[in-house]
């Protein structure tokens, strides 16, 4: 067993200023030694077509410093903090070329660039969320060589103030070694844009799963001071210290590098007198061993009868974090990798089983963040062929194995921290537009659902001014389908949040794509990723590149109400109503002057849906697909994207183009 007691770090605050510090006394003599240019601007690296070439980077204070790119030559001289800023004509798609930059003492050459169309992509887990995790992975990562699509990821990292320079990163084109890695959204989204335009792509992918929309805004955007987000992370610090030091002393009870005399972890004749109980289904951060990372092992028996182990069984162990191996009387029967989120449900047959006490063993190994066996009790089941499942959640046993201890310090909740360190070191790199998929880490309640519409329409101004591209373009993908668990009968934090990100459509520039049908209930990270990219790349191609043709599904435009009746009428971009699977649309409800409301029927007329209900005489409102797990609304387009959610009595009906 090997347990990585690492010495506690000092507090963040003194972190912070000791690296500004360091910084300080060193910049100045690694600017006066070499050329340095942003990690964007590195070999494979793809440059934005048609809008004047934009580089810079640091050099001796005063040098001259001039670039050449594709013949093309432009200089500028170096400020009293070593930047510069050279400004290349526009240049058109193609490559590869080489881009070289020569201050009269150094030399610097970046090759194999490309110019083409460069996306940023952010949010949270779902834009972050990679191609080997979602659906059809093994055949996606084989057919995934494209040299014309490269892909950048930013570290995961974090600073206190806006900082210049880039944790790391490094761009990547697409091979089967490689693509697995990539944004998923925004893989399926480069793909159908380069085979429509024949154009280069380029993904900057930067992402934090679980980040709160205002991390990714600077101070003002989000309203607050900086000087007061450096003392809620001392606080954060202090109680990090204090947590992982009981995880540290907790761990060092087991010092014994060799246990179990030689047998396999997995081993029903396993000695467990040094393991520990643990709950189970439960991360184990929340029983006592916060912040450990790395591979740790469960076990539990269950019984079955002599017929039971003849016929097989179904083990059901919830969800895992991040990877498992299971074991049943100590022969591997299963195996999940990377789907911290993914039910596990193993068949296991008869040659594996016995009468009475069979042993279940399962080593976890955890990447970081929540580790352990989680999820619903009710997936914690065996179920015999033929039978009743039988549950087998409660205390288990466990035993740390190979793991470290770090903080988990929730960075990606704080205003401003993301920007800071991913967002602000990119500015003055051109794009073409931005990718976003993020909110469900602020739809815990109405209230912040609510506020939501402000702080994202805030974002999209900032990001916009900052990159000094008033009509950058702006897509995001609203929240898919899934049971969040806070639906009430008069409100749905999920439905609010959707109805805040449809309202920023009265924005300019800016496109949605709409998701309801292809999200899976039970889990908050859809892995069908090819349609998110496809519905992202018909809006995309509409908003960046004025292309014609249908982009969206319907989406709501007014209601009358008369006769006992509301009729809804919908903007149709071109397209015209359906129902998807046929039938009469589905999803629909309407209230009367009491504000209740009650499940409608409805069909197709023209360009507008009927609504009806015998329970509301006289209705005053109407809704749709207005809950977090919508998975019955049926209404679409010819094409089957589907309508977009509404209600006609909420704060921003009607406001969305």
């Amino acid at each position: 067993m090997v347990i990585q007691i690492n010495k506690p770090l000092p507090p963040l605050w003194a972190r912070t200023k000791a690296l500004a510090a360091l910084v300080a006394l060193t910049l100045p003599f690694a600017a006066q030694a070499h050329i340095e240019l942003p990690l964007m601007y590195s070999d494979h690296a793809v440059l934005q077509r048609d809008q004047p070439m934009h580089i810079w980077g640091w050099s001796a204070p005063g040098a001259t410093v001039q670039a050449t790119f594709d013949g093309a030559q432009a200089s500028a001289k170096a400020g009293k903090d070593g930047r510069f800023d050279i400004t290349l004509p526009a240049h058109h798609a193609g490559g590869p070329y080489v881009l070289e930059l020569d201050d009269g003492t150094d030399k610097r050459r970046v090759s194999d660039v490309l110019v083409g169309d460069v996306w940023l992509c952010s949010g949270q887990s779902n834009m972050e969320f990679m191609v080997s995790q979602g659906r059809d992975a093994a055949k996606e990562i084989a057919n995934g060589t494209d040299n014309a699509i490269r892909h950048f990821k930013v570290p995961n990292s974090w600073a206190p103030a806006p900082e210049d320079r880039l944790a790391g990163g490094e761009w990547q084109a697409a091979t089967p070694a490689t693509v697995g890695s990539f944004s998923a959204a925004c893989w399926f989204f480069a793909r159908e844009m380069e085979r429509k335009s024949g154009v280069p792509q380029g993904l900057m992918n930067s992402t934090w799963g679980g980040s709160r929309i205002e991390t990714w805004m600077n101070a003002r955007t989000a309203g607050v001071n900086p000087a007061d987000i450096v003392a809620t992370m001392k606080k954060m610090d202090d109680k990090e210290r204090v947590a992982t030091n009981e995880t540290r002393q907790r761990l060092s009870r087991w010092n014994d590098p060799t246990p179990h005399a030689g047998l396999p972890w997995s081993s029903p004749d396993l000695d467990t007198r040094e393991w520990v109980p643990i709950t189970v289904p439960g991360y184990w951060e929340s029983q006592g061993y916060y912040g450990m990372d790395g591979i740790a092992w469960y076990r539990t028996t269950f019984t079955l009868t002599a017929r039971e182990a003849t016929r097989g069984i179904t083990l059901g162990l919830a969800m895992v974090d991040d990877s498992d191996n299971t074991f049943v009387n100590g022969e591997q029967i299963g195996e999940t990798k990377e789907q911290w989120n993914g039910v596990r449900a193993y068949h296991v047959a008869a040659s594996h089983l016995h009468a009475g006490t069979n042993s279940l063993v399962v080593k976890v190994t955890d990447l970081g963040a929540g580790g352990g066996i989680h999820g619903d009790s009710d997936l914690l089941f065996v179920q015999p062929d033929g039978g009743v499942k039988r549950p087998i959640d409660g205390t288990w046993l466990f035993r740390p194995d190979n793991v470290t201890v770090s903080g988990t310090d929730g960075k990606n909740q704080l205003a401003t921290l993301l920007y800071n360190k991913m967002i602000h070191p990119l500015l003055g790199m051109p794009i073409r537009g931005v990718l976003w998929y993020q909110g469900e880490g602020n739809a815990a309640t109405s209230a912040e659902a609510l506020a939501y519409r402000d702080q994202f329409a805030g974002l999209i101004r900032q990001w916009r001014s900052e990159w000094k591209q008033p009509a950058l373009p702006f897509v995001w993908v609203q929240l898919a389908n899934w049971t969040a668990g806070n639906d009430t009968p008069s409100s749905s934090p999920w439905a609010e949040l959707r109805e805040s990100q449809s309202a920023n459509l009265a924005l300019p520039a800016t496109g949605e794509a709409v998701i309801i049908d292809i999200g899976n209930p039970d889990n908050i990270h859809p892995t069908n990723k090819q349609d998110v990219g496809h519905r992202l790349a018909m809006a995309m191609r509409h908003v960046a590149f004025g292309d014609g043709g249908v982009w969206s599904g319907p989406r709501y435009h007014d209601a009358t109400f008369a006769n006992g009746r509301a009729t809804v009428n919908f903007n149709l971009y071109g397209g015209t109503l359906a129902v998807r699977g046929g039938g009469g649309p589905v999803g629909f409800e309407v209230a009367g002057s009491d504000g209740r409301f009650h499940p409608a029927t409805a069909h197709i007329q023209g360009n507008s849906v009927v609504v009806q209900s015998t329970d509301v005489v006289t209705p005053v409102a109407v809704r749709y697909a207005w809950q977090s797990n919508p998975d019955k609304a049926n209404l679409t387009n010819a094409d089957g994207i589907p309508a977009s959610p509404f209600r006609s009595n909420g704060p921003t009906a009607g406001s969305a183009r």
